[in-house]
């Protein structure tokens, strides 16, 4: 077995037939990564003429050791239940990374560990991958633990739902009959989604901007998005959505439920006063109070209309979401609403879009991403995994991130350095 560097058209005719397949180990990942200061390294173990491990490896030089970094986006694509495998990788990747001037290699693999439920607990003699974890702690990788909070590079916890041999119908039975009244009542305001352009990613900038602001994270710039586009959009692997309301079509179908409710209530009072049908009394008097409700409801719902299309036209943005979509997955990776129109749940209508995406285009599943291991109600991210865990699924734990390290000292240095910036940078922030 020989490790050898491969051209990109080599590297993209393995990765994406390994079962280990994600975004992050892609030529069009390397290539945004370039644009922030990232070299590109593909790589494959090679046994008579077949590429049978490989991964993309980063590298960044180090501020002030002066040292590089290697860094595998969600691990190296190979099957770490093989130890033998493994740890002939492993020593060619090291020989490989002592060539370039590299004092440790991360890799944060896309490799479930123990198989959980949706609500978090783990499935008795379900998928166990442990023995990976094992095999990467045997061969000199410092594991950085089991996480419960999003504080990796990537998340470690994550939501998802199977939508590989399913239909929507199939999907949307597994879903809390809240979010399924939600999104009715979406599609019956008028909600719909639709791909933006290049020329409109600003107004997916704004989204976030006002996401950010609300929830207290740092937004990227502009530019961040620009380049995700101009490396991934072409080649098929981001999509945003954007989710708006037409104010004329809620009317319209504001009007026609109203109708509905008052016909409804007209012609039973009709029949039941002229005995044409004859009816429980209480029953009588229940339906006519709910079609009653029903109609003040509708009446202040076309008033609240009226209101909005005074104030913002006859459409509103809502929010979007920025999917990226590869291998066996579609994936929500940053999305947000504008804080005027929260009241919508514009966020149910855009996720359940990419859900219908994933099941008529066959992939595997749906991604909700980021979550956290932490289920208790105390923790502020509750409300994050309620949200997701409406729509059924189950929850997804990874692995979890490793660094092998190549040189002790420089490791040691560079994280005392790094931690030293880091305390610097955010008593900067607090003044």
């Amino acid at each position: 077995m020989k490790l050898k560097k491969l051209s990109e058209k080599q590297f993209k005719e393995f990765a994406d037939t390994n079962p280990e397949i994600t975004f992050y180990q892609t030529v069009s990942w390397a290539h945004l990564k370039k644009k922030n200061g990232w070299k590109a390294h593909y790589l494959g173990l090679e046994q008579d003429n077949t590429i049978i491990a490989g991964s993309l490896i980063l590298s960044k030089t180090l501020p002030i050791i002066k040292k590089k970094m290697l860094y595998a986006p969600r691990g190296f694509l190979i099957d770490y239940k093989n130890k033998n495998l493994l740890k002939e990788f492993t020593k060619q990747i090291k020989e490989y990374a002592k060539k370039e001037n590299a004092i440790f290699i991360k890799i944060d693999p896309y490799v479930e560990y123990k198989e959980r439920n949706n609500n978090g607990e783990i499935i008795t003699n379900g998928l166990d991958n442990s023995l990976a974890v094992t095999n990467l702690k045997d061969l000199g990788y410092k594991h950085f633990g089991f996480n419960l909070m999003q504080d990796t590079l990537q998340p470690r916890w994550m939501h998802v739902i199977e939508t590989e041999n399913k239909t929507l119908d199939d999907v949307m039975k597994d879903m809390e009959s809240k979010t399924r009244q939600i999104l009715r009542k979406n599609e019956r305001s008028g909600i719909h989604t639709r791909e933006i352009s290049k020329e409109e990613l600003p107004i997916f900038k704004d989204i976030m901007q006002h996401t950010s602001d609300r929830r207290e994270f740092v937004d990227r710039p502009l530019s961040y998005y620009e380049s995700m586009w101009n490396s991934l959009h072409d080649d098929g692997i981001l999509k945003i959505l954007v989710a708006e309301i037409n104010f004329v079509e809620f009317e319209k179908n504001t009007k026609e439920e109203l109708k509905t409710n008052e016909d409804e209530l007209k012609n039973r009072i009709y029949k039941y006063e002229n005995n044409i049908l004859k009816m429980n009394p209480k029953k009588y008097e229940q339906n006519n109070k709910k079609n009653e409700t029903e109609i003040e409801r509708l009446k202040k719902q076309l008033e609240k209309i009226k209101e909005y299309k005074e104030k913002y036209g006859n459409k509103k943005l809502l929010g979007g979401i920025l999917f990226l979509i590869y291998g066996n997955e579609v994936l929500s990776l940053h999305g947000g609403t504008l804080d005027d129109v929260m009241q919508f749940q514009s966020a149910y209508t855009i996720h359940f879009a990419g859900v219908k995406h994933a099941v008529e285009n066959g992939y595997k599943r749906y991604n909700f991403y980021g979550i956290t291991g932490d289920f208790r109600k105390e923790n502020p991210l509750y409300g994050l995994y309620l949200f997701k865990k409406s729509f059924g699924g189950h929850v997804v734990e990874l692995i979890g991130e490793f660094d092998y390290i190549i040189s002790p000292f420089w490791y040691h240095t560079y994280n005392i350095a790094f931690a030293a910036y880091h305390k610097l940078k955010n008593l900067k922030k607090k003044k």
